[in-house]
């Protein structure tokens, strides 16, 4: 990370005045994981350095730590490929499939797509691959780049690089599509191939969901008719999709009527089933509701999961009190259940909205003791209401500890800071967005036009018209400059 420009020191943050439970009663705070400290010193290190460091005799490199030194250099994808590729070189360590696979996706998400094939080629010169998993990753990273058409190419071509396709891999070829919301091609494709893989209920489970994400349940029912009518039989999972499309599509009355003809037809409600009806009522203000049935599913026989608890908790943060949802939080602990990263991030999330800033870094602090690793999207949120409460250093504060390597910022974490950089009107603010744009091109984030043009402007407007023309060429450099940009 850079050195950042302060205009105030911090102050600490005040020691709150509630407590959240912990599982564990741990007085310091857990060491950072190995895989941390790999990625702490391949973000320090040059090309030439790192060769003699990944190839030190004394490290033991295996899938599972490369696998999680890879993960932790998932938002810095050149140092990512970098490492890969340098230890691709090892005298006697080779890549397994999964990492191929972390490479492919990082690849992809860079849509550096030259290493992306250079790494399928690899893996079948290996013999480690490649396998239906690759090509999904390769087919959802084309459907994120806006290139759809070239994701059904892939699959129709796998065959091509020793790996048949099957009834799976098209299935999933039509989840990344559904899930892009590209829902229209995936039925097209759908209707051409389902007789030659000899479609599934998870083939029309797909589909279905595929149509509810776009809120167009009529056409979800037509599937869902149409599944029936070629003789393969609903499954739970299909009920359960249907059930949640209805309410994501703001249909209460037809998702209880829905629920009701579930249990009329004796279908064996579960846990899921309960989840989607706590979130969707909760989701549309109907608080009473989804308490009546978290409360009520235990007479039911089914126990309410972490799932089940992180729904309420959302709904009551953002429709109800966080406060409520901080009691619901300390009775899940108290029945045994172990918070998840999800649990936590709602409720950071619902206290920081609230304005309890200190209670929610408080609840972040004890996530790290209760051995719940803070992700990208817990930091995001903090630096978000950091800046939204014009603590512009505050929110530096967190951005500089995320630079360390135990979780790299993404897109929106620089999104966010830039944003607040021109909050303040200072000069000095300005210089610091030019930084953040620099960094994040670096890290291998394409900005938007509107970002780039925008601290380019603040800086021209600023007289820093050198920092401007020397943002230019370094974007031009990288092949990520934005053409109708000029100075």
């Amino acid at each position: 990370m850079f050195t950042l420009l302060r205009t105030a020191p911090s102050p600490k943050h005040p020691k709150p005045t509630f407590s959240i439970p912990s599982h564990h009663n741990l007085t310091t705070s857990p060491q950072p994981p190995q895989d941390a400290a790999f990625a702490s010193l391949i973000l320090k290190s040059d090309p030439q350095s790192l060769t003699r460091i990944l190839h030190d005799p004394n490290i033991r490199w295996t899938p599972d730590s490369v696998n999680k030194t890879l993960k932790r250099l998932w938002n810095h994808g050149p140092k990512a490929l970098l490492f890969f590729k340098t230890l691709d070189r090892h005298p006697t360590y080779t890549h397994s499939s999964s990492s191929y696979d972390h490479a492919v996706d990082i690849a992809g998400r860079l849509r550096d797509y030259k290493s992306l094939w250079a790494f399928v080629a690899r893996m079948r010169a290996l013999r480690v691959g490649p396998a239906p998993r690759t090509f999904a990753i390769i087919a959802e990273r084309y459907v994120a780049a806006g290139k759809p058409d070239r994701a059904v190419k892939v699959f129709l071509s796998m065959h091509e690089h020793g790996c048949p396709q099957d009834l799976n891999s098209f299935n999933t070829v039509l989840d990344v599509l559904c899930k892009a919301k590209r829902v229209e091609k995936a039925y097209n494709l759908f209707k051409v191939f389902r007789g030659r893989f000899r479609a599934d209920c998870v083939s029309y489970n797909v589909i279905v969901n595929g149509w509810c994400l776009i809120k167009r349940t009529p056409k979800a029912l037509e599937v869902l008719r149409e599944m029936v009518e070629r003789g393969i039989e609903p499954s739970l999972v299909t009920y359960n999709i249907m059930l949640k499309g209805y309410l994501r599509a703001g249909q209460v009355k037809e998702a209880w009527e829905f629920f009701r003809e579930m249990k009329k037809r004796k279908c064996e409600i579960d846990v899921v089933t309960y989840t989607t009806l706590v979130h969707g009522f909760g989701v549309l203000g109907e608080i009473k509701k989804a308490r009546k049935i978290f409360d009520g599913m235990v007479e039911d026989g089914v126990l309410p999961s972490v799932a089940t608890y992180n729904a309420l908790i959302q709904v009551l943060c953002k429709k109800d009190s966080v406060e409520n949802a901080v009691v619901l939080f300390e009775e899940m602990v108290s029945k045994g259940y172990v918070p998840n990263v999800t649990t936590y991030n709602v409720l950071v999330r619902g206290l920081c909205h609230a304005g309890n800033m200190d209670r929610g870094m408080e609840l972040m602090e004890r996530m790290k003791e209760d051995e719940c690793e803070p992700n990208v999207q817990t930091y995001n949120v903090v630096i978000r209401y950091f800046c939204d409460d014009g603590e512009i250093d505050k929110a530096l504060d967190v951005f500089e500890k995320m630079g360390r390597g135990e979780c790299l910022p993404n897109l929106d974490t620089y999104n966010v800071l830039i944003s607040a950089m021109f909050v303040r009107k200072k000069p000095e603010d300005l210089l610091v967005a030019g930084k953040l744009l620099i960094e994040m091109v670096d890290r291998g984030f394409l900005p938007r036009k509107y970002t780039f043009n925008r601290v380019l402007d603040g800086l021209l407007l600023t007289g820093n018209q050198g920092f401007a023309k020397e943002i230019l060429r370094s974007q031009s450099r990288c092949g990520r400059l934005p053409r109708q940009v000029r100075l």
